[in-house]
């Protein structure tokens, strides 16, 4: 295990679990310091990589929205509502009360 300071593994997986506001055991620590230098290794290995002409995107491919045209369209009546509604008083639909006292 490498020494506690600053910018050592162990302290990077504490400080990231602080900021997920996870707390881990010893072990989990242990585990997941593995796991993170791995990380940063492949990391390291990406800034070697020439990206001379590749344009910076944020989707590996193109995101397409398609979005209909909002139209107004008939809805159903209050009577409507109501009527199908298993209570209702004052022409307001009814639930159960969902909040404790």
């Amino acid at each position: 295990m490498s020494e506690k300071g600053a910018g050592s593994p162990e302290i990077d997986v504490r400080y990231t679990a602080d900021l997920a506001r996870l707390s881990l055991t010893d072990e989990e620590v242990a585990r997941f310091q593995h796991q993170f230098g791995d990380i940063l290794k492949l990391v390291d290995t990406l800034t070697t990589l020439d990206v001379e002409g590749v344009e910076p995107t944020a989707h590996p491919a193109p995101v397409l929205d398609i979005i209909r045209e909002d139209e107004v369209q008939a809805g159903l009546q209050r009577d409507q509502i109501l009527e199908n509604a298993p209570d209702n008083a004052l022409n307001q639909i009814r639930v159960p009360k969902v909040v404790d006292a």
